[in-house]
C-alpha cells in the first residue's frame, strides 16, 4: 500500500471529514496539510493576517452552519490568530484550527510556545497529533469534537510528526460527524414550562443564537401564548416579519422594546444566554418577573442569572412539545398580543421611528441619518457584519437584514477589528446576497490589510466606516473633562486609502453624499466600495451608556 507523510494524511482527513473551506496564512510549518486539504477539494483563502483568518473562518461556520478550517504555523502563527480563536471559542462556533507544532525535541526553538496551555487560555480545546500510528484517530478526534460538541478546537500538528510517513487510509465519511439527534427535552420539564408560560399574563420570548433553527416552532407557540417576541444580538433578523417582533433584547433595544420586556411578567430565553447584554445588566427583568430558559447546554442554564424554570433540550423540540401542551390545555390566550400593543409595536418598535434633532455639526453626517438612509438604498438580500466601538449601535440596530443569517456579529470577545474579517467570511458563505461591512475607524484601521483579501477575491462588498477619528467609545466614557489625547487621533483620507487597495472609495459628509453609493448599487459585480462617513459626535452612544453601566 502507497505511503503519504502525516500532513498529508491529517489534511486529507480533515478534507474528507466534510471540511467547507480553510483561512490561512501559509508558511513551512502549515504548508504540506493546507495544500492537502486544497488537493482535496477543500478552497483554501489566503488572508493577510492570522486573525483575520481565524475571524473569516468564524463567520463562515456562523452564517454557512458547515465546519471551517484555520490553518497556521507553528508559535507566533497561532499566536497572531488568537484572538480571532477567543472570539470562536467564546461564541461556542465549531471551528477547527490546524496548526503547525515544534518537534519535541526542540526546546529552545524559536517558534516554541506551550501551544496547548495558550489555547486552553482562550477557551478553546487543545489535540494534537501524537504519533503516525495515531494521526489519523487524533484528527477524527478533532473535527468530532468541534462538531458534536460546538467547541472551537485547536489540533497542534509537531513538525517531526508531520514528516513520518503512515500508510495511506480513507476516513470513514462526514456522516459520523453530523450533529446528532436534537434532544427531546424530559416531558416533566415541558409540563413545568408550560404551566409557567400558560399563567403568565404578558409573555415574552428572547431567542439566541441557539434558535435559529427554531423559527417556526416559537412563532407557533408564541401565537398559542400570546407572546412578544425578541432576539439576542447575534440572533437579529429571526422574528423579522412579524408583527408582534420587537427586534433585538438589550442595550440595542429600541425604547419601546425595552418598556415591553421589562414589563413582562414571564421571559423565555431560548438558546440565550440572557446576560447582561441582552438583559441590560438584569434591568428588563422586574422584581417579580418570572425567567425560564431552554438551552442544549446544561451548563448554560442559569449561568448568568437565576431561573425559575431551566428546560435541557434542542429549542425546536422544546417549543413544539410545549405547543403541544398549551394547545390541549384550550385555546390561544391574548397574553401581550393585544391590539393596541401591535399598533405600538408598528408604530414604534423600529428605531428609525423615533424621532431625533440631526446632530449640528457642520460637515458631519448624524450616524442615524446615515444609517436610516442605507438601509433605504440597501437591497433586502444583504448580509451584514458589524465591528466594535461606540458607533456599533447604529448599524446593528437600523440596518434590517431579511432573516437570522443576515447579521452576523463577533462580539462576544468585545475586540475591535474584526469587522472585515466578519465580514468576509459571512460573503463567502452567503454569496447570494449583499455584504456589507460596518466599521469604525479603528476597527478599519486596524484590520486594513484584509481590504486586499476583498479586492483579490472579487466581492462586491460595501464598507461603511463610521468615522469620528477616534476610539469613541473610550472618549464618551471617560468624558470631555479627561486628557483624550492617546484616543484621539488626526481625520484620515480613508476613500483615498482604499482606492489604493484597488477600491472604490467616497467621503460622506451630508446625506447628498450618498448618491455615489446609489450609483454603485446600480452596477453589480463590480470593485468593492468604501464610504469614509464622517460622523457627527453623539456625545456618547444610547447602548455605550447601558455598556458601561
Amino acid at each position: 500500500m502507497a505511503e503519504q507523510t502525516v500532513a498529508w494524511l491529517v489534511g486529507r482527513t480533515v478534507a474528507e471529514l466534510g471540511a467547507a473551506r480553510v483561512f490561512g496564512v501559509v508558511g513551512s510549518g502549515n504548508f504540506e496539510f493546507t495544500n492537502a486539504l486544497r488537493a482535496h477539494g477543500v478552497p483554501f483563502v489566503a488572508t493577510r493576517h492570522e486573525a483575520g483568518a481565524a475571524t473569516m473562518a468564524d463567520a463562515f461556520a456562523r452564517m454557512s452552519e458547515r465546519l471551517a478550517v484555520v490553518s497556521t504555523h507553528q508559535g507566533c502563527g497561532l499566536t497572531n490568530a488568537l484572538t480571532g480563536i477567543s472570539e470562536a471559542a467564546k461564541s461556542r462556533t465549531p471551528l477547527l484550527v490546524l496548526t503547525a507544532d515544534t518537534p519535541g525535541a526542540a526546546v529552545l526553538g524559536n517558534f516554541r510556545i506551550d501551544q496547548d496551555a495558550a489555547v486552553r487560555a482562550v477557551g478553546a480545546v487543545p489535540e494534537r497529533v501524537h504519533s503516525a500510528a495515531s494521526a489519523a484517530t487524533d484528527t477524527v478526534r478533532a473535527c468530532r469534537t468541534a462538531v458534536h460538541e460546538r467547541r472551537t478546537v485547536v489540533l497542534s500538528v509537531p513538525l517531526d510528526v508531520q514528516a513520518q510517513y503512515v500508510e495511506q487510509t480513507t476516513a470513514k465519511g462526514f456522516a459520523e460527524l453530523k450533529q446528532p439527534h436534537a434532544v427531546r427535552p424530559d416531558p416533566a420539564s415541558v409540563a413545568e414550562l408550560a404551566e409557567l408560560i400558560a399563567g403568565a399574563r404578558r409573555p415574552v420570548f428572547v431567542a439566541g443564537r441557539g434558535a435559529r433553527g427554531a423559527r417556526d416552532q416559537l412563532r407557533s407557540l408564541g401565537h398559542a401564548a400570546g407572546a412578544l417576541l425578541a432576539t439576542s444580538a447575534v440572533a437579529t433578523g429571526l422574528f423579522h416579519d412579524d408583527p408582534w417582533s420587537l427586534g433585538i433584547s438589550g442595550g440595542f433595544a429600541s425604547p419601546l422594546a425595552a418598556e415591553l420586556i421589562s414589563g413582562a411578567d414571564v421571559i423565555v430565553g431560548w438558546g440565550c444566554a440572557l446576560n447582561m447584554w441582552t438583559m441590560r445588566h438584569g434591568k428588563l427583568i422586574a422584581a417579580d418577573t418570572r425567567v425560564a430558559q431552554v438551552d442544549v447546554d446544561a451548563a448554560a442554564l442559569g449561568a448568568h442569572r437565576p431561573v425559575d424554570v431551566g428546560v435541557l433540550g434542542d429549542v425546536a423540540l422544546t417549543a413544539a412539545d410545549v405547543h403541544t401542551e398549551l394547545v390541549a390545555r384550550g385555546p390561544a390566550r391574548t397574553g401581550y398580543r393585544e391590539p393596541r400593543v401591535r399598533t405600538r409595536i408598528a408604530e414604534r418598535a423600529a428605531w428609525r421611528h423615533e424621532p431625533y434633532t440631526e446632530f449640528g455639526q457642520d460637515r458631519h453626517i448624524d450616524p442615524r441619518t446615515l444609517s436610516i438612509r442605507l438601509d433605504d438604498l440597501l437591497p433586502a438580500e444583504r448580509i451584514v457584519a458589524v465591528d466594535s466601538g461606540n458607533f456599533m449601535g447604529y448599524p446593528s440596530a437600523y440596518l434590517t437584514v431579511p432573516d437570522q443569517y443576515g447579521f452576523c456579529f463577533t462580539q462576544a470577545f468585545q475586540s475591535i477589528g474584526l469587522g472585515l474579517a466578519t465580514a468576509i467570511g459571512a460573503a463567502l458563505a452567503r454569496p447570494d446576497r449583499l455584504p456589507v461591512a460596518a466599521l469604525g475607524d479603528g476597527g478599519f484601521h486596524m484590520s486594513i490589510a484584509e481590504l486586499e483579501t476583498v479586492v483579490r477575491l472579487g466581492l462586491p462588498m460595501l464598507i461603511v466606516v463610521y468615522n469620528d477619528a477616534a476610539f469613541g467609545a473610550e472618549v464618551h466614557h471617560f468624558g470631555q473633562d479627561a486628557d483624550l489625547e492617546t484616543v484621539r487621533f488626526p481625520d484620515t483620507d480613508i476613500a483615498s486609502i482604499a482606492r489604493g487597495f484597488g477600491c472604490a472609495g467616497v467621503t460622506v459628509r451630508e446625506p447628498a453624499d450618498l448618491d455615489a453609493v446609489r450609483g454603485w448599487l446600480d452596477n453589480p459585480g463590480h470593485m468593492p466600495l468604501v464610504v469614509d462617513a464622517k460622523i457627527a459626535n453623539d456625545g456618547g452612544s444610547w447602548w455605550l451608556a447601558e455598556a458601561f453601566h
